[in-house]
C-alpha cells in the first residue's frame, strides 16, 4: 500500500503563485514541481473559492507571511518583465512573427504567457503560429543557405556585400541572384560595414626629379611582375601615427611588398620595394609606378630602380586616378579593418595590418577584378593553366 503524498500550505501557495503571479502555465508549473496538472488545477480553484479556510492544516501561514509571499511573487514578476524588455530591445515595433521567434527561443527562461504579455501579443495566437509552423514543410535548402550567409558574413568580418556573398553562394552550388541574396542577408540579419573616407599622405611639393607617367592609367596587364604600383598611407594609434608603404602587382592585385614605421621617410618605401624584389625576383624592364611623393623621388629609391633596371613611373601631380589601384587597396584596408579598431600601440596596429594583408587580403578576400578570386588563388590558377598548356 502506497503512502499518499501531503503538501504544506506554503508549497501549495507557491505553486499557485507560479501560475497566477509569474504567468507560467499550469502544465509548466506542475512539471517543474513534479505534481499532476489536475492536482495543481484543483489547488487553484480552491484558492479562488477561498472562504478563509482553504488549505487548512499542513503548516498554515500567518497573514504577515501570506502578504510577504505575495509581495515576493510580484517582485519576481516585475524583475522578469524588466529582463524580457531588456533582452527584447527593439522587438516591440517588429511584426508578430519576429516576436514569436523570440518567445520560442526564450521559453525555457521565462513563462510564455508573461513574454506574450510584455511583447503585446496573445498567447493563443503564439501557440497557433507554432502549430502552423510545425505542420508546414521545412525548406531545408533555404535554411542551409541562411546558415551559409551567416557563416560567410562572419568569415569576412562583415565586409562582404551582396555581390561577394552572391558569388560565394554560387561557388557553393547555390545559383542565386542579387535580389535573392539581398533577401537572404536581410532574413539572416547580416549587416555590412559602411565606408569611411580617408586622406592621402605623401608630399609632392619638392624640387627633386620625377619620372614620366609610363603607366597612363593602364591597370590591365597580362603577366605577373610586368607593372607594380606603390603608395603610402597612415594609421592612427594611441602612440601616434603608423605609416604603411605597399607595393602591389597590377596583374593579380596582390600586395607583394610592405613596410611599416613611425616615420614617413625614404627608407619606408625602399624597404617595401626591397621586400617585393626579394619575394618576386622580377626581371629588368618592370614598370614601378608611384605618386610624386618626396620619398619616391629620393636618391635611395631611384638608386634601387637603377640597380635592377626597372622603369620608374609617376602620377601627374594631384591626380589620384593615376594610382587608383593602390588607393583602392588603402580604402579596403581602412573600411574593412582599421576604422573599426582602436590601436593602443603602433605594434598592435602593425600586427593587425600584417594579418589583414597576409591572412585576409592576399589569401582569402574575393576581388571583383579577379572574377571574385583572391590574389593568391588567381595566381595559382593562372600558373596551373600555363603548366597544362
Amino acid at each position: 500500500m502506497t503512502t499518499r503524498k501531503t503538501y504544506s500550505k506554503e508549497f501549495k501557495l507557491d505553486a499557485i503563485a507560479l501560475v497566477r503571479e509569474q504567468s507560467y502555465s499550469i502544465a509548466e508549473a506542475a512539471r517543474n514541481l513534479e505534481v499532476t496538472p489536475q492536482l495543481l488545477g484543483r489547488w487553484i480553484k480552491e484558492a479562488e473559492n477561498d472562504d478563509g479556510h482553504a488549505f487548512r492544516g499542513n503548516g498554515k501561514l500567518t497573514p504577515e507571511q501570506e502578504e510577504i509571499s505575495k509581495l515576493k511573487a510580484q517582485v519576481k514578476r516585475l524583475e522578469m518583465e524588466r529582463e524580457i524588455l531588456k533582452k527584447s530591445d527593439g522587438l516591440l515595433c517588429q511584426r508578430n512573427e519576429v516576436k514569436y521567434a523570440f518567445i520560442a527561443q526564450n521559453k525555457k527562461i521565462w513563462p510564455v504567457i508573461l513574454m506574450c504579455h510584455v511583447l503585446g501579443v496573445k498567447n493563443n495566437n503564439y501557440y497557433s503560429y507554432q502549430k502552423r509552423k510545425s505542420l508546414a514543410p521545412v525548406d531545408t535548402e533555404r535554411q542551409d543557405m541562411l546558415q551559409w550567409v551567416k557563416d560567410i558574413a562572419e568569415f569576412s568580418d562583415n565586409t562582404y556585400g551582396q555581390r561577394r556573398i552572391q558569388k560565394a553562394l554560387n561557388s557553393l552550388d547555390y545559383p542565386v541572384g542579387r535580389r535573392k541574396t539581398a533577401q537572404l542577408m536581410k532574413e539572416a540579419n547580416v549587416w555590412v560595414r559602411y565606408k569611411k573616407k580617408y586622406k592621402a599622405t605623401t608630399n609632392s611639393d619638392h624640387n627633386k626629379p620625377v619620372y614620366e607617367n609610363e603607366l597612363e592609367q593602364d591597370f590591365d596587364v597580362q603577366y605577373a611582375n610586368q607593372a607594380w604600383v606603390q603608395d603610402i598611407t597612415y594609421i592612427w594609434t594611441a602612440e601616434g601615427w603608423l605609416y604603411l608603404a605597399v607595393v602591389i602587382d597590377l596583374y593579380s592585385r596582390k600586395v607583394v611588398g610592405w613596410s611599416m614605421g613611425s616615420r614617413m621617410k625614404a627608407k619606408l618605401v625602399c624597404d617595401a620595394l626591397t621586400m617585393a624584389i626579394w619575394q618576386r625576383k622580377p626581371k629588368a624592364g618592370l614598370i614601378v609606378h608611384s605618386d610624386q611623393g618626396v620619398q619616391y623621388a629620393s636618391h635611395q629609391y631611384r638608386r634601387i630602380l637603377k640597380l635592377h633596371k626597372f622603369v620608374g613611373s609617376m602620377s601627374k601631380k594631384g591626380c589620384c586616378w593615376d594610382n587608383a589601384v593602390a588607393e583602392s587597396f588603402f580604402g579596403s584596408l581602412k573600411q574593412e579593418r582599421v576604422h573599426w579598431r582602436n590601436y593602443r600601440t603602433r605594434y598592435a596596429a602593425q600586427q593587425d595590418v600584417l594579418n589583414y594583408i597576409t591572412m585576409w587580403y592576399n589569401s582569402q578576400r574575393m576581388h571583383s577584378y579577379l572574377n571574385y578570386q583572391s590574389p593568391n588563388e588567381f595566381e595559382r590558377m593562372d600558373k596551373s593553366v600555363k603548366e597544362v598548356a
